[in-house]
């Protein structure tokens, strides 16, 4: 039976995140508040359970699984090729709600869907998500809803649909809306936004001159 906290109060906080650290490194699902909708995750490098993830979504291998980080520095054992202009965006706008498409590392032994070589990769600018990211390591991390249903703000609407196929819930109240990430493939030489969430491309440009905006 799942099992949820509220990590607005400090202790029921503390206790559910030790708790949904051990249910991800049982290959177990989580539920977790980011700074743009409720997402449902897994270790990344957990096979079995990212498949979990994506089959209680109702979610196939062609819409592979983000990965959420705690950290700009994990970057350096995840991705390769990754340009200037890739790390100028994350000094930009990590933690936050930018989503960066990179070619990982070819060693990596995951399994996040049909990736062919690359990851959407993103530090989300929100302390519980953090907290848990730093003590697990990456995370495969999608919205936490079902497939071809809105993404949840809140605990409840992501309960609602995803019920005990989740092991663990972190509450952290309303997110602050459900716009989602910019999605940026930094895996050529001129960055290229791919979708327009949080941040617009004018704001990227002013980091990143050369964007370029996908037909």
């Amino acid at each position: 039976m799942a099992r949820r906290y509220d990590c607005n109060e400090a202790t029921d906080r503390a206790t559910g995140l030790r708790e949904a650290a051990s249910a991800v490194r049982r290959g177990e699902l989580v539920v977790l508040p980011t700074d743009t909708v409720y997402g449902i995750g897994a270790d990344a490098f957990g096979s079995e359970a990212v498949a979990d993830l994506l089959a209680a979504k109702g979610r196939g291998r062609n819409m592979p699984t983000p990965v959420l980080i705690g950290s700009p520095n994990t970057l350096h054992g995840l991705v390769t090729d990754f340009s200037e202009m890739a790390w100028e965006l994350v000094d930009a706008f990590w933690p936050g709600a930018l989503t960066l498409v990179a070619k990982h590392q070819p060693s990596l032994q995951w399994d996040l869907g049909d990736t062919r070589g690359t990851v959407a990769i993103r530090m989300p600018l929100h302390p519980v998500a953090i907290e848990l990211l730093t003590e697990v390591g990456p995370m495969a991390v999608s919205s936490a809803n079902l497939t071809g249903h809105p993404a949840p703000e809140d605990c409840d609407a992501a309960q609602g649909m995803l019920g005990d196929s989740v092991s663990v819930y972190l509450d952290g109240g309303p997110t602050p809306g459900n716009v989602p990430s910019s999605i940026v493939d930094v895996t050529g030489k001129v960055p290229v936004l791919l979708r327009a969430g949080a941040l617009s491309a004018e704001e990227l440009r002013k980091v990143v001159p050369d964007l370029e905006v996908a037909s």
